[in-house]
Parts: C-alpha cells; structure tokens; sequence
C-alpha cells in the first residue's frame, strides 16, 4: 500500500500532554478509532465479515465476559451486575456457551484454532466451579483450545477457595491474574473494593501449590486516599509475593462510575491525585521492580522473564488479530470489522433465546486506520519497529506521521529513528495522553465511549 502523507498526516491539534487533575472523561485506550464513533448502521458490515472467510494470515482468540462481582468498584465503568442469584448467572453463561456455539458454525470461525482465551470481567472467579467447568465443557466442544498459547482467568481474591482455584487450573488456566490493587484496607474500603488484604495472603498458598504458568499482579496507582507511605507500602508486598508479572494502571476517572456519578451530584469531595503524583507512585514501582529483576514488557506491566512470561492475549490484540468478543457488552474484531454486543442484561440474552447473535453496533476499519491502531497500541510496548509497519502496510511511519513524532520528541516523551521509535520514561508514563496525537483530525476531541 502506498498511500499520501496527506490521507495520514494528522493537523496539529488541543493537547493532552499538559493536562495536570485527573479529570471526569480520562480513559485508558484499548482501541481505535474511538468506539463513540461505531454505530448499529453498520452491523451489517460486521455480519458480512463473520459469514466469510477470514484471512488466513491472521490468529483469532476468544474472549469472554464474565459480569459478576460481589460489589462495584467506585472507579469501575465496566458492565457488571451485583445483583444476580445463582439461577440468573446459571442462565447466562448458558446464554454465553449458546453465542460461542453459534460463532463456531460462522465461515469466519469454523475450523480455526484458538491463539488465545481470555477470561474477564467483572469477576471471572466470582462464579461457582461448577458453572465454570460446565461454561467450559461447552467451549470445548466446538472451538478445543488445547494447543492455544495461553488461557488467562482474571480473579478477585476474596472469591476464591482452595477448591475453586483447583478447578481453574484443572480446565486449562495457564495465566492467572490477580486483581489485589492495594493492601490498604482503609483505600480498599475507601474504593469500593470487595476483598480485603487477609484474602490476598490466604489465596497465595494455594495458587503457589498449583503453579501456574504465569502469576500477575494487578496494582492501582493513585486510588483515593492513596499517600506516598502507603504506596511505597504496595510495591514491597508486591516484591514479597514474587509473582511473574506485575501490572500497573493509573487511576482513571471514565465516565459512568460511581465517584463521576457523585462528582456531578456534588456529592462529596473525591480527591485523585494528578496525573504528576500517579507517574511518580508508578515509576516508583517500575524503580523498586527493576531492582528486584524484574523487565518492562509495556508501559504497564513489568515481568520476571521476558522470555518465558508472554502475554499472549495483549500482544495478540495489539498486533490485529481476530478476536471473539463474547458476553454482554464485550467487544472483538473480525477481518477488519470491529463489533461490540449489546450492553443490556435481557437484550443480550433474548437475543440468543432468538438464536441471534447479539451485535449492537460495529465499525469497519480501513487499511489507514488499522495502521494508526496498531501503531498506537503498540507503543504502549515501550518499542516499535519502523520495519513491522513498512511489510505490513507499506508506510514509513515515521515520516508519514513526522509532525506528532517530532513533536513528542520535543516534548522529551519519545526517540526515533528510521528503524525503530522508543519512548522515554517520561513517554511510558503517560502514553494513553500522548496516543491522541496520532489520531485523524475527525476523531479527535470527541468522546472516547
């Protein structure tokens, strides 16, 4: 593909780069172009895709969406219910199975093995062992996924047992990842969380016994109520644990939350720190991490080994992959269609009672678009080579895109040259503000969701 600085170049444009308060709106970027910009004209489009053959260069995974938990997180957007009984969730994992049942039938899907599955949620580890195993019976049976590279099952530490982890290893989970967040109890209670610090300790044993492949630790930085002691506090517990992979997000303030939804009501003070005082908590924890062996792998997450401690599922979405988005509101991406389902409750599941898949809404991605994706994705990792995107979409990157990486450059944020880019520490720290920057002008300033 050959194509004109002036389709790619984007116009200079408001920056984020300064922005000082963590304020309502701030979002962590998963995907391009944004998703306020899909639309349900186009599901169309997407059951097109779906009903034909895919391209054979590209791997697919599947994703599924477990909504349950046993509280909301004050700071969580994500669609979960709180509220549902055993004979509810029972329902809708059947629902769940039926959908993926129905995608394996599909042109696009039929016949394909899994790269990767990934649980999450919500709280994938909120639901019984034997709804799990029977959810997963199911799955089995028309997409097998024993040569898939990697199985990660997302946990929330107070709802797991002995018994329960047991059964997640024993269906095929190879990458467990641990939503601790804090050891604070006063700014776990503070953020609506629902375990407490003893549950961290009590179900370490037993995931230690089981020896997973790969143990992350998820951790928060800049969570209401959070100060330098009890952060410092975080990251040397986290050390202690020893597990193969830490990772680390920025307290964010996305629309549809509980603390947003009281911030409009006026409804108290919230206080999270600025963007200045997370980057220091979270460069702190990369500091103390690489003292104790640990490798950057993305701006987020650190590892034991980089050789040994993939992360399938991310650098697979990150790369263009297919992607199976099952469950309530999930979102995948098929043969250059993005496709998010529909996020309620009885929609979803009178959808599948109907034997319909539950699309809501879509967005067909052109070959510009996809590169600007990938490209933005992948900076997360830290490094890009020029060279992936010059095979991949025949474009130099860095002189397509010469105004917002000279201008970052500028800024201290990133280096680069003709084969590679490389942010700065500065850069890794902020990088979901600098990604903006490389967006076309239609899509800037516009609503993320």
């Amino acid at each position: 593909m050959s194509t004109s600085s002036e389709t790619l170049q984007p116009e200079p444009a408001t920056s984020r780069l300064d922005l000082k308060e963590t304020e309502v709106g701030s979002v962590f970027v998963s995907n391009y172009p944004p998703y306020s910009f899909w639309s349900e004209d186009d599901v169309s489009n997407a059951l097109n895709a779906l009903n034909s053959q895919p391209n054979p260069e590209n791997t697919v995974g599947l994703y599924l969406h477990i909504p349950f938990c046993r509280k909301r997180c004050k700071f969580c957007y994500f669609r979960v219910y709180t509220d549902k009984n055993a004979s509810q969730i029972e329902r809708y994992l059947d629902r769940l199975a039926k959908e993926i049942e129905l995608y394996s039938e599909l042109s696009s899907v039929k016949g394909r093995p899994l790269k990767f599955i990934y649980f999450g949620g919500g709280t994938p580890s909120y639901i019984s062992a034997k709804h799990l195993k029977k959810l997963v019976s199911r799955v089995k049976a028309v997409l097998p996924w024993e040569s898939a590279e990697e199985v990660t099952f997302e946990c929330e530490p107070g709802t797991l047992s002995q018994s329960k982890l047991e059964a997640i290893r024993e269906v095929g989970v190879s990458r467990l990842s641990l939503g601790v967040e804090n050891f604070s109890d006063f700014i776990l209670k503070e953020n609506g969380r629902a375990h407490l610090s003893k549950e961290i300790f009590e179900v370490m044993p037993w995931i230690e016994v089981l020896d997973f492949d790969q143990l992350n630790i998820d951790l928060i930085s800049g969570m209401v109520g959070e100060t330098w002691e009890s952060w410092k506090d975080n990251v040397k517990r986290t050390i202690d644990m020893q597990p193969d992979s830490v990772t680390i997000y920025q307290m964010e303030l996305p629309y549809n939350t509980v603390y947003t939804k009281q911030l409009f009501e006026g409804n108290g003070e919230i206080h999270v720190p600025n963007w200045q005082t997370k980057r220091e908590w979270h460069d702190y924890a990369f500091e103390e991490l690489a003292s104790a062996g640990y490798e950057i792998s993305s701006a987020y997450t650190m590892v034991k080994d980089k050789r040994s401690c993939q992360f399938v599922y991310r650098d697979s979405v990150w790369h263009g992959t297919d992607m199976l988005g099952t469950g309530v509101a999930s979102f995948g991406h098929m043969s250059n269609v993005h496709m998010q389902n529909v996020a309620s409750w009885n929609d979803y599941l009178e959808a599948l009672d109907s034997g319909q898949l539950p699309l809501s809404r879509a967005f067909p991605i052109s070959k510009e678009e996809r590169l600007v994706r990938e490209m933005i994705l992948q900076l997360k990792l830290g490094r890009i080579e020029t060279d992936y995107f010059k095979k991949k979409f025949d474009v130099e990157i860095t002189e397509e895109f010469s105004v917002p990486y000279e201008k970052l450059r500028q800024e201290g944020l990133l280096t680069f040259d003709r084969d590679k880019v490389e942010l700065t520490r500065a850069g890794l720290l902020r990088v979901d503000q600098l990604l903006p920057e490389f967006y076309h002008t239609k899509y800037r300033d516009s609503r993320y969701t």
